[in-house]
């Protein structure tokens, strides 16, 4: 129901504003011509093209947005500003495209340049007073929703934002139910008895809503407030407070006529994502391999020859998806011979020839890596792949350590243009880099993934301090 409300009140906004900025431009012509052009006919078949391009732009714009809907009732000065500017440059741009495409000179500059500004402001204005104007107009006394909370008063607590929002949409908080010995809430919510008073108090208030504040563990209390509104006719809504009791967030989806819970949302598992996603591994390592890889490959043979003579390519078996273990190249930059190759590199690391740290700190010694990629063992973006014994080690220091081996790991990836790079000093350098590969595989898209590699090729041109 609070849904249904929000998206009905979001829409009727839209197609308000749509009709606001309709209505602002066709005030504009008429002032135009009236005051401005003596003599000029208002021609109808050309300004009602330019209207229905700037309402297409924003329709365009609201189809766009994600989540705006659960905002649009607070008025936050910053976030109006934006959407406000978004629509804005999303509805002028439409006209705009229109006027080059067609090379139509006929609207006149000085009227388009005095409309863009006040087609802003007259948004920003919308957003400010608009849904609650609207919101007092539908949501009348008799519409409004008594609404009763059941749990503690430590969780109305942090439900007393969306309360107050939600007034304006007809939910009105009626009391609370509670075994708590209080007489109200620090919000002065009445306590107007405990849990098995559920049928009075319904009866008594008028209730036509009534709120769980935690999810039911399904014992007999829980059972009878299910059965009494059902009995009454009156709405049941639950919150899902399964993140804070399992300690991690989730994500709730259908499929096949069954409901799940899962503790992640992971788009690589999207056939399409994945195709992107290998689309540009392909199209950036195959040129990589053709033109740059031959030619680092002389240098850094020459190097080899004069400071560190040895095979060319260094090979170690890595873990990449799923833990499953491949053979990774690089270019040698330690002696060879060096001793115990499960160890770090660390800075000024008398293993490493001297030249040999120049390629590391330029990332040459990861370019024959772009083979792995071509292959399919790595991706350009992902989670960097580690040595057998630093998995075995890094998993007893993090439990969720293994679910960055959901997706490919990478040559380079979110941890490593943030900055955590080269020796993992200390148990927080292994977290924070678990955490944003974490974070990568959970909120992948493509801008994500061409941010990843543009900062990677920043990089290149000015490394880091923890590049050795």
């Amino acid at each position: 129901m609070v849904t249904q409300r929000t998206e009905g009140l979001y829409r009727l906004f839209l197609l308000c504003q749509i009709i606001l900025v309709a209505a602002l431009f066709w005030f504009g012509v008429w002032v135009m011509v009236t005051f401005y052009s003596e003599g000029a006919e208002l021609t109808w078949r050309r300004y009602s093209i330019y209207c229905i391009l700037l309402v297409l732009g924003m329709t365009v714009e609201s189809l766009s947005r994600d989540g705006s809907k659960n905002y649009f009732l607070q008025n936050e000065l910053l976030r109006q500003h934006r959407l406000s500017l978004r629509q804005t440059l999303a509805s002028t741009g439409a006209l705009v495209l229109y006027l080059i495409a067609t090379q139509d000179t006929f609207i006149s500059r000085l009227f388009f340049f005095n409309f863009v500004p006040w087609l802003y402001v007259a948004l920003l204005f919308s957003h400010y007073y608009l849904p609650s104007f609207l919101a007092r107009g539908i949501f009348t006394q008799q519409r409004a929703e008594k609404t009763l909370l059941i749990g503690s008063s430590e969780k109305a607590k942090q439900l007393r934002g969306w309360l107050r929002r939600k007034s304006e949409i007809g939910l009105r908080t009626v009391g609370l139910l509670s075994d708590e010995p209080i007489e109200q809430t620090e919000d002065g919510i009445p306590l107007l008895g405990t849990e098995a008073d559920i049928d009075r108090v319904v009866r008594e208030r008028g209730i036509t809503q009534v709120i769980l504040l935690e999810f039911p563990l399904f014992s007999e209390i829980n059972r009878h407030i299910i059965r009494v509104c059902d009995q009454l006719g009156v709405r049941l809504l639950i919150v899902s407070d399964l993140e804070e009791k399992l300690r991690h967030p989730v994500t709730h989806f259908e499929d096949d006529g069954f409901r799940f819970i899962g503790l992640r949302e992971e788009p690589l598992e999207n056939p399409l994502n994945r195709c992107f996603k290998r689309a540009i591994d392909v199209v950036i390592a195959l040129p990589v391999m053709l033109f740059v890889f031959p030619v680092l490959c002389i240098i850094v043979w020459l190097a080899q020859r004069l400071q560190s003579p040895g095979p060319l390519f260094h090979v170690q078996t890595r873990a990449g998806m799923q833990n499953r273990q491949f053979p990774i190249l690089k270019f040698r930059t330690m002696h060879p011979h060096n001793g115990d190759l499960a160890r770090q590199a660390r800075e000024n690391d008398d293993r490493i020839y001297p030249l040999g740290r120049l390629f590391r700190k330029l990332s040459i010694d990861e370019v024959p890596q772009f083979w792995n990629t071509l292959k399919g063992d790595m991706s350009i973006v992902g989670p960097r792949p580690h040595l057998i014994e630093h998995n075995t080690q890094f998993s007893r220091l993090m439990a969720n350590y293994n679910v960055r081996t959901f997706v490919k790991p990478g040559i380079t990836g979110l941890a490593q243009v943030r900055g955590y790079r080269g020796e993992a000093r200390n148990d927080s350098d292994i977290q924070n880099r678990v955490a944003c590969d974490i974070e990568y595989l959970e909120n992948w898209n493509l801008s994500l993934e061409c941010g990843i590699i543009l900062r990677t090729f920043a990089q290149l041109i000015v490394p880091p301090r923890s590049a050795y």
